[in-house]
């Protein structure tokens, strides 16, 4: 009898609702903190050149921060981000990136890490910073989150 190849961890945390396994760890690390958080509930609209758009961030904490996971960074993700931060200025939106030293592409010098500092965007490697779970609430980016919700 043929025995089963494991899951790869893709699959596993899809398994369980998520989408990867950095999103799965990084709720696993809020959960075994005692921190609420919702994972994309938020549908934050933004415009395309003519094409309206929705970007769904991964986790909302109750102090206001929106955190988005990252393993690859892609191109179009890094034009999607650069539109919702114009057109929502008062969000407050974080990356935590597998690894952010890596490359935004083969022939660019820039890393990840590097573009979120050159836009403007805090990021960190692996995990959510305690630093940042223990900020105070952010009133401006929870106000843009309700008016998102309520609009």
């Amino acid at each position: 009898m043929a025995k089963r190849k494991p899951l790869s961890q893709q699959a596993a945390a899809l398994k369980h609702g998520w989408r990867s396994g950095l999103e799965e760890a990084l709720g696993k690390q809020l959960a075994s903190l005692g921190i609420d958080f919702e994972f994309e509930t938020l549908a934050v609209p933004f415009v395309q050149p003519s094409k309206p758009r929705k970007y769904t961030p991964d986790f909302l904490l109750p102090n206001g921060i929106v955190i988005e996971s990252k393993g690859r960074f892609e191109t179009a993700d890094r034009q999607k981000h650069l539109m919702v931060q114009e057109q929502h200025p008062d969000l407050d939106i974080r990356f935590v990136f597998s690894n952010p030293n890596t490359r935004i592409s083969k022939t660019s010098a820039t890393t990840y890490g590097a573009w979120c500092e050159a836009k403007g965007f805090r990021y960190a490697k692996g995990t959510i910073p305690q630093a940042w779970l223990e900020e105070p609430r952010n009133r401006k980016s929870l106000a843009a989150i309700k008016k998102l919700r309520d609009p």
